[in-house]
């Protein structure tokens, strides 16, 4: 299979335009392989149309909860793409509370207009078995994680089967955390864990084999190509940082990341 899986990109994204047949062949190089995520319905199209191109792309389709507001889920268009051969997710879906405030009325009605465009989500991935990509950003007193578990929690008993899904980017706590692996959910890392030491306590709490390793490029660059734009095959960065922190070898948490993401995402 492939030495490395970043579970989380953007290579549909206008940053790669340029040079986009060098980021792949530096992919092809580190034997790297992505899943590209879409955040509306254009570039989820775009996500799928990568994927059936190139042998090293997956695809994961959604609507994210705050990057596009003026776009409403069309559920038509969206089950269309969920049944293409290489499109592995759904998302990336979830809440995002940034910049509001817990008591602002403008926070209610988007927090209500977010939890309806998760379910939606939720409830395609589970009719077309496929793997969440959660998107979860908290704000001012408006714990974003602990309002997913609660949402996620209602569908366990009648699909718990079916549910499962990757907390992309993580900056929750240890206890969520554990909240999610008994859900059956994994959890996933960026660069910044390469530059920044919050996450550490976390990333060692985590047992190896419900985690994964991501760029969310083209952000949150690793060290150290700190300062340029990220690119998948940089996601050896976090594996490395991964490993260190954990104080495991190298080779150990490479395999084993690479293999969840095979596992979870059901990648071929």
């Amino acid at each position: 299979m492939y030495d490395y899986i970043d579970i989380h990109s953007h290579l549909n994204f206008s940053d790669y335009e340029k040079d986009f047949d060098q980021v792949i062949k530096r992919l092809k190089d580190t034997n790297t392989a992505t899943i590209t995520v879409g955040t509306d319905l254009v570039s989820s199209r775009k996500a799928v149309e990568l994927a059936e191109q190139y042998e090293n792309i997956y695809a994961c389709i959604g609507l994210h909860p705050a990057d596009n507001t003026g776009e409403t889920f069309n559920e038509e268009e969206f089950e269309k793409l969920v049944t293409q051969k290489k499109v592995v997710a759904v998302g990336e879906c979830g809440l995002d509370y940034k910049g509001f405030k817990i008591h602002d009325l403008r926070f209610k009605n988007e927090k209500e207009k977010q939890i309806e465009l998760f379910k939606k989500q939720i409830e395609l991935a589970i009719e077309y078995d496929k793997t969440l990509m959660l998107h979860l950003r908290s704000g001012e007193n408006a714990d974003a994680y602990d309002d997913a578990l609660l949402i996620l929690e209602s569908y366990i008993v009648n699909h718990k089967s079916k549910l499962r899904g990757n907390c992309h980017f993580y900056a929750g706590n240890i206890e969520q955390a554990k909240k999610f692996i008994e859900l059956g959910f994994t959890i996933s890392f960026t660069g910044v864990v390469t530059f920044a030491k919050d996450y550490d306590e976390v990333i060692k709490f985590i047992p190896l084999d419900k985690m994964m390793s991501e760029t969310d490029c083209p952000f949150v660059t690793p060290v150290p190509y700190r300062g340029g734009r990220n690119e998948p095959s940089y996601v050896q960065e976090v594996v490395k940082k991964i490993a260190e922190i954990r104080g495991e070898d190298f080779e150990f948490v490479k395999k084993t990341l690479s293999n969840n993401a095979v596992k979870y995402f059901g990648l071929k």
